[in-house]
């Protein structure tokens, strides 16, 4: 069985994330063969510039562009700021995106979590425009936006509701699919 490595990235630096929370559910709910690691180093990238984009590009930078190039595949979980995607998101996407860019066909899912009526649903199409003007394979269905968040996380941050689970779950079960039939490995026989 050929184990799948997803970098997950939450678009939030808050301590009590929402998002983020909603990744460390789906290391819990994700399916055999799949290994979900949480990266946490988007507050340390400075804010991008060409004058900075070189051969030898900061540190963090080079961090981060080296994560998503060894994972098989990308799970992105953000809040919406001013309806789209918060500026940390957006400036990782951007460090990642030049050159010989990492995010160029990767398989990437999305998701959001947002005390709001509308969860994430206008940041999620914010950054399905940004990830398909870069090459990104985006992983369309099902939308998983999470919507009075608040109310589906307890007090330390573990999701309780069991329809947001199960779309997650579903959510990583088509990004395993797609990874999968992508690189042509055979399927997971789930038993």
């Amino acid at each position: 069985m050929t184990e799948l490595k997803i970098l997950a990235l939450s678009g939030s630096l808050r301590a009590g994330s929402y998002n983020t929370a909603l990744l460390r559910a789906a290391r819990r709910i994700g399916p055999g063969g799949m290994t979900i690691e949480l990266y946490s180093g988007l507050g340390e990238l400075p804010l991008y510039s060409q004058d900075l984009d070189t051969g030898t590009p900061p540190e963090a930078v080079t961090a981060l562009r080296r994560h998503i190039a060894e994972a098989d595949g990308l799970l992105i979980a953000t809040p919406e700021h001013n309806s789209s995607v918060p500026a940390a998101l957006k400036n990782a996407i951007d460090w990642a995106s030049t050159g010989s860019s990492p995010l160029s066909g990767k398989p990437i899912a999305m998701a959001g979590a947002s005390p709001g009526a509308f969860g994430s649903i206008r940041a999620q199409q914010a950054l399905r425009q940004i990830l398909a003007a870069i090459g990104s394979d985006v992983v369309v269905k099902p939308e998983v936006t999470v919507f009075r968040s608040h109310e589906r996380f307890d007090d330390d941050g573990k999701l309780t509701d069991d329809f947001t689970a199960s779309l997650l779950s579903d959510l990583l079960a088509s990004l395993d699919r797609t990874i999968r039939s992508k690189r042509r490995i055979p399927p997971l026989t789930r038993t």
